[in-house]
């Protein structure tokens, strides 16, 4: 299982942690999502099929892009 945290900017309130919840756990292989407004971070758990490509361009497509660096 790979497992990832990041900083997603745009976070701003409960509805954007609820959608990247949704939009994320939708992905198969996809096991757990957590997501805080306040530190503006998501930890994402994973298995294969999924890969953080695959979730990266999720995010961007709901625009809530993570983080580089």
């Amino acid at each position: 299982m790979d497992r990832k945290t990041f900083q997603v900017p745009n976070i701003g309130c409960d509805g954007c942690v609820r959608t990247i919840k949704t939009e994320l756990s939708e992905l198969p292989g996809v096991n757990r999502v957590e997501a805080d407004v306040k530190t503006k971070t998501v930890t994402v758990e994973w298995d294969n099929p999924a890969n953080w490509q695959q979730i990266k361009d999720t995010l961007k497509e709901i625009d809530y892009a993570p983080a580089e660096g």
